[in-house]
Parts: structure tokens; sequence; C-alpha cells
């Protein structure tokens, strides 16, 4: 999800990790150049540079910046940064705030969150209903007009 100030969040200030200032990031985005030493990453809006980048315990990463940061802190870049996604790939918060429509035209609600899921992501729409980003769900995404068209049937018994 981007703000106003179109920056996207790629991760937030953990629990310390050893004694050289490190810290574990939480929902760490999967981009590995972002974490690189001598990176630069925006905390809570100010730029930092990634001064050490460690693997712990299985995926997750810990990281020391060149400055002192809180607990909790956003960790994020600007949207200008990212990688253009692959043809039929979106980023999460592109999706956040889209209306969809199942096919016929029947409005669902607007999409709140995408949450991941253990097959595939989720997408948690305002009316409560919850569709897998499936092919067999996700009929048509586009991004200029905002919407998304889902197959009829999977919006049903939810």
């Amino acid at each position: 999800m981007t703000d106003e100030t179109g920056l996207v969040p790629v991760g937030r200030v953990g629990r310390p990790h050893g004694l050289d200032g490190a810290f574990v990031v939480e929902r760490a985005s999967d981009d590995g150049r972002r974490w690189e030493v001598g990176a630069s990453v925006l905390v809570d809006g100010a730029p930092a540079t990634i001064e050490l980048s460690r693997r712990v315990g299985g995926r997750r990463r810990a990281i020391r910046l060149d400055r002192q940061v809180e607990r909790g802190a956003v960790l994020a870049v600007h949207v200008s940064e990212l990688p253009t996604p692959e043809p039929d790939s979106y980023y999460a918060f592109q999706l956040e705030g889209m209306e969809v429509t199942e096919e016929g035209g029947r409005r669902l609600g607007l999409v709140q969150k995408v949450a991941p899921g253990v097959a595939n992501d989720v997408l948690e729409l305002d009316s409560g209903i919850s569709l897998p980003m499936h092919e067999a769900c996700i009929r048509e995404i586009d991004l200029a007009a905002g919407t998304i068209v889902v197959a009829v049937g999977f919006a049903d018994d939810r």
C-alpha cells in the first residue's frame, strides 16, 4: 500500500539481533537487492543506509543501519524505485482500493488488503468477502480503470 507521498513499505524495524546494532526486519520484502550493504531505505520518511545485512533463522533478515532507529519504525522506498512487474503480475498495493465485480456486473466490494495465503494471496474486500488470487477466480485486472472482475461463484457462501 502506498501513501500520499508515494512510499511503499518494504519492512518494519523488529527486535534487536546480536550485539552489533542489527535488528530483525519484520515483514521484509522478498527482493534481496533491497537489503544489500550500501542500499538505501527510508525510515519514517528519512534516508538511511544499510551497513550490515545477514540471513538469520532461515528466511528472516537482520540489518544494521547507519543511524539509530526505533523499533516498529517503517522501512520504505519510493514507488518509482520498484522494478516493473512481469506481465499479468501486480504489486499488492496496486490492487488495494480497486472495485471488484463478478462477471455479469454484481458489485462485491473494494479491496482493503491483499493477504498472503498458503497456496496464493487472498483479496480481502470491505464487504467481508475473501477471494483467492488464482486464475480460476480472477478474470481481469484493469489497473487503469481500478477494477477487478472475478468468476461467478467465488463470492457465494462467504
